[in-house]
Formats: structure tokens, C-alpha cells, sequence
């Protein structure tokens, strides 16, 4: 089972792909697609929907995970966030309807197993689950990274964070 984790993001959407092992997951890789804060918003959604694809492409996941978005105050910072979110949720339904988002408490929960940790916290257990030497870079790759191990680590009750 190949899962590719997204944590959504206009200027920075981080990636991570996990697949199972024999006995804890394996590391495949991660990284970020960027846009500048120069370029047009359409061009921007654009360039992300194509790279989604283009991750779709090479490395072939079977499920696909997202982090749920979380804005405490900046409403436009949330609708051009939520728009570069739903240019990669297209995309990659396109790809598969096995689409499923968790919450970044349930993330951290599903990781270290207290759902209020600090980034510090969450990077350090995704280096010893994956047994790296140094955590993923650049943060929005590792928490991709995360969304992907918790998803593999639900088991069964992923149906529940099926997106619907």
C-alpha cells in the first residue's frame, strides 16, 4: 500500500509518500511545490494542479491523504489556501476516489500519540517510525510525511476520514 500525503498550501504544499513494510512503514520520498507570491492566482493553481499530477504520474499511490486546513484568523490567507487545496483535491480525484483528510490534532495524535505536539515533537517521531537520520525537510514535507504514516497506521477505521 503506496500513500501520498498532502499538506495543502499556495505558497508551499508539502508531499510525502509512505508505503508499508514488513513491519513499519517505509520512507519514498517527499518534498514541496512552490509558487511565487508574484505569479497570478490562476497561473499559481495552475502550476500546482499540474505538479500534483505529475506526482500522481511518478509515483503511483493507491490512497491519497490530506490535512484538513485550520485558520484561526486570516480569511484571505484561508481562501487562497483553500483554493490551492481544492485544485490538488480535483486532481487528484481525477487520479482515484480514495481520497481521505485528518485534522492536524488528529495527526499528531495518530504520530506521537498526544494530539496538541509541537512540530519538534512530530518530526522527531516521523525520523524514528521511518528510521532516518534527520527529519524530512523542508516542515510542510514532513507533516505531509505524517498525514501519510497516520493513514497508513489507521487501518480499518480510515474509512471514517474518507472525504465525502
Amino acid at each position: 500500500m503506496r500513500i501520498l500525503g498532502i499538506d495543502p498550501g499556495l505558497a508551499t504544499m508539502g508531499w510525502g509518500v509512505v508505503e508499508s513494510g514488513l513491519h513499519s512503514p517505509v520512507f519514498i520520498g517527499c518534498g514541496v511545490i512552490t509558487t511565487p507570491p508574484d505569479m497570478r492566482l490562476q497561473d499559481r493553481l495552475i502550476h500546482i494542479r499540474n505538479s500534483v499530477q505529475e506526482l500522481l504520474t511518478t509515483h503511483r499511490p493507491d490512497e491519497i491523504v490530506f490535512e484538513e486546513l485550520f485558520f484561526a484568523r486570516n480569511v484571505t490567507t484561508a481562501l487562497t489556501v483553500g483554493a490551492a487545496r481544492g485544485v490538488a483535491i480535483s486532481a487528484c480525484a481525477e487520479y482515484s476516489p480514495l481520497l481521505y483528510e485528518y485534522t492536524p490534532m488528529q495527526i499528531k495524535q495518530g504520530i506521537t500519540g498526544y494530539g496538541r505536539a509541537d512540530k519538534h515533537q512530530v518530526q522527531q517521531m516521523v525520523m524514528l517510525i521511518l528510521k532516518l537520520s534527520a527529519a524530512p525537510k523542508p516542515d510542510d514535507a514532513a507533516d505531509a510525511v505524517a498525514a501519510a504514516i497516520t493513514h497508513l497506521n489507521a487501518g480499518p477505521a480510515k474509512i471514517q476520514f474518507r472525504m465525502k
